[in-house]
């Protein structure tokens, strides 16, 4: 039904969206959800199509509610526990741009500019560059030779220059999970008030691995002979390895109000999650080859970042949801949602220089409020029941995009951390689903087909200096077959 349950209750997944749906319960119930997911990730850049698919299976739900029955005014007491998995990060990027008209090196050359090399270079009777304060990926890329000095005062160059063809081609896979547990406890007042109250427990697993890279020909390279910059052809591929995981809590308040039996609306507030998050990775130039022209000798290079681990805090936004709800003939629920997220009000600490403790990041929290800006859902879900054991059901899901207008727009400088340089940028998420559900006696049970699309950008680094660096466009596309049962009792 599209998810619009704010106002409806009755369905173990209403504890992770308002508690107070558990209200609505006059039994217990045990149930779990079974997902398979077919996804497809299509890119297409100046090249054609590029596109990846796979399939997934997993329990993306259990939950058990229980209710004790009272007298007076508190006609029902309920209490439940569930786990859900609310975010899957599966993605697989891979595509091929020719021509680049610039390079990665040139980007990292332009902001490299001015910085001393001797922070840069890695010695090995000399200090740790990675140790000097200066970016990881400046000193990565100064010490595989991708961007050289070109005259006194630290001026870097990168690959690209003047009558330099390039492509560029990058695979890229991403793996993980949000999953949330949630325990609730809901009351029912006099079958006219439903309040719940609910702790979610959040549990976040991100891991990137991705390569990039760019060929060159009449790029600009060192060239070991001379000992000077030279005309030649340049290969690269930057590998890069993180994984994000880390735990969070959040209170969720709810209220079911139904002044008719016809009519249920619902309010349901979620404070932020306070996220502890740890992140560990690196970077590697796995080879460099240059063959200055003239010459048939290709030098081949490599460098590799130390391991880091660091932590961080992130505070998500709130959340705030308003359903309506309201019964048609007897045999009709019609069901509709509103739900906002300000996204521009989170905020991310670091790491301060005192042991376990954590300062702002101003410099995050300064881009999150530049790119991002609230995002509007609605949801809307019908069901219409057959007869007294079958029922029909269908909805729709739109999410607008969370990024402004302003940060996709070309020539915007995008700034990205560790040595991982590209980003997507997705637009409006919309979901539709269509379902049949079946119950007899206490035991029922669901299928439903959902379908889900969203587009976006990939950009394989920033614009900058006027050069729109390479780019994709990204449409996801999932159909999943969604299977759940349980019993009441």
């Amino acid at each position: 039904m599209g998810g619009a349950f704010t106002s409806l209750g009755g369905d173990i997944s209403c504890m992770t969206q308002n508690p107070a749906g558990l209200g609505m319960y006059r039994y217990s119930d045990i149930g779990l959800t079974f997902d398979v997911s077919f996804r497809n990730y299509k890119n297409v850049t100046n090249r054609g199509n590029y596109s990846q698919n796979e399939t997934q299976a997993t329990f993306d739900n259990f939950g058990y509610v229980g209710v004790t029955n009272l007298n007076g005014a508190m006609r029902n007491f309920q209490w439940g526990f569930s786990y859900s998995r609310i975010g899957k990060f599966d993605r697989i990027t891979s595509n091929y741009t020719d021509p680049t008209n610039t390079s990665l090196s040139n980007y990292i050359a332009s902001y490299t500019n001015g910085v001393s090399s001797d922070n840069l270079l890695d010695v090995s009777d000399g200090p740790d560059p990675f140790e000097s304060g200066e970016d990881w990926l400046s000193i990565l890329a100064y010490n595989s030779f991708m961007i050289n000095n070109t005259t006194a005062n630290d001026r870097y160059a990168g690959l690209y220059q003047n009558g330099t063809h390039g492509d560029a081609e990058v695979f890229q896979r991403e793996r993980g999970y949000l999953d949330e547990y949630n325990i609730d406890f809901a009351g029912n007042v006099s079958d006219v008030v439903y309040w719940g109250v609910g702790v979610g427990i959040m549990d976040l697993n991100y891991t990137l691995e991705s390569n990039y890279s760019e060929s060159m020909a009449g790029a600009l390279i060192y060239d070991d002979a001379t000992k000077n910059l030279a005309t030649g052809n340049g290969y690269f591929n930057l590998y890069n390895w993180k994984t994000i995981s880390g735990t969070g809590a959040n209170i969720k308040l709810g209220v079911i109000v139904r002044p008719l039996d016809q009519l249920r609306i619902g309010i349901a507030v979620h404070t932020p999650t306070w996220m502890h998050l740890s992140h560990q990775g690196y970077g590697d130039v796995t080879q460099y080859n240059y063959t200055p022209d003239g010459t048939t000798d290709t030098n081949s290079n490599g460098y590799s970042t130390p391991d880091y681990d660091y932590k961080s805090r992130l505070t998500t936004p709130w959340r705030f949801m308003l359903g309506i709800s309201g019964v048609v003939g007897g045999r009709a629920i019609l069901s509709a949602d509103y739900e906002r997220v300000a996204y521009a009000d989170m905020k991310m600490k670091q790491e301060s220089g005192y042991y376990g403790s954590f300062e702002d990041n101003t410099y995050a929290n300064e881009d999150i409020k530049n790119n991002y800006r609230a995002a509007n859902i609605f949801r809307l879900g019908a069901e219409y029941r057959i007869d007294n054991n079958w029922s029909v059901r269908a909805g729709y899901n739109y999410q607008s995009s969370c990024v402004k207008q302003e940060a996709k727009a070309p020539g915007t400088m995008i700034y990205t951390s560790g040595t991982a340089p590209d980003y997507t940028f997705f637009g409006d998420t919309q979901n539709v689903s269509l379902g049949l559900g079946y119950h007899s006696g206490g035991w029922y049970a669901d299928i439903a087909w959902q379908f889900t699309r969203k587009k976006g950008t990939w950009h394989a680094y920033t614009d900058f200096d006027g050069l729109r660096a390479p780019t994709a466009g990204v449409t996801d596309t999932y159909n999943n077959i969604v299977i759940s049962t349980g019993l009441r009792f």
